[in-house]
């Protein structure tokens, strides 16, 4: 069985960390740089291909519709796979990423995306820092999480999500003087970020693949 090495890892980092350094675009500050879970552990339990039975009930969805083929294709290949776990782990992924983006750490993002998103990453954060610009930016919350997609290549999996949140940022200057944004003023954003992971792979955790806005 897989272990669920990241959202032990996650929930005690997050435990440190105040929510108040979190952010993601907003179209106030720089955008996230294309091609963009922390990483998402895969869970424990072992699950049958039939769609499970918490994502039908009330609340948010965790599956969209057009995503069921995808899942059961998914269970069939990875019978430990679980959704909600995947759907939880995805959200501590996108606060973390973004807090890293947001503050420039380049380290955090090594073992986070992949390698071609975090050049891509990198290079937002070399501009940014030569300009003398810094980010100030705080993810007011998660409206929704939900799997919008999920794609089998060959042993590859895919897995869309889609993150409703509502942010407020702030761009300063090098000196500190606020030139764009506002943290009084919450906007709502659209994002769809991929996760990626070889099932055929010891390594249970998923990297972020690839961003885009919905």
């Amino acid at each position: 069985m897989y272990l669920v090495i990241l959202f032990a890892a996650i929930a005690a980092f997050l435990a440190l960390r105040l929510y108040s350094v979190l952010g993601k675009r907003t179209g106030h500050e720089q955008p996230l740089p294309r091609p963009a879970e922390e990483r998402v552990g895969a869970p424990q339990m072992p699950r049958t291909i039939d769609m499970p039975p918490e994502v039908r009930e009330t609340g948010p969805r965790a599956v969209e519709t057009g995503a069921e083929g995808g899942l059961r294709a998914l269970v069939a290949a990875d019978p430990a796979f679980d959704v909600n776990q995947f759907v939880e782990g995805a959200k501590s992924a996108y606060r973390m990423i973004l807090e890293a983006f947001w503050k420039g750490d380049r380290e955090t993002l090594d073992w986070l995306v992949e390698p071609d998103v975090r050049e891509s990453f990198v290079e937002a954060i070399d501009a940014r820092e030569a300009a003398g610009e810094t980010l100030d930016n705080r993810l007011i919350s998660i409206e929704r999480a939900a799997i919008s997609d999920i794609a089998l290549e060959g042993r590859v999996a895919r897995i869309t999500m889609r993150f409703d949140a509502d942010i407020a940022a702030i761009t300063r200057d090098k000196d500190g003087n606020v030139i764009a944004g506002s943290l009084s003023d919450a906007v709502e954003t659209h994002d769809v970020w991929t996760f990626s992971r070889d099932l055929a792979s010891g390594d249970p955790n998923w990297k972020l693949s690839d961003t885009d806005e919905a």
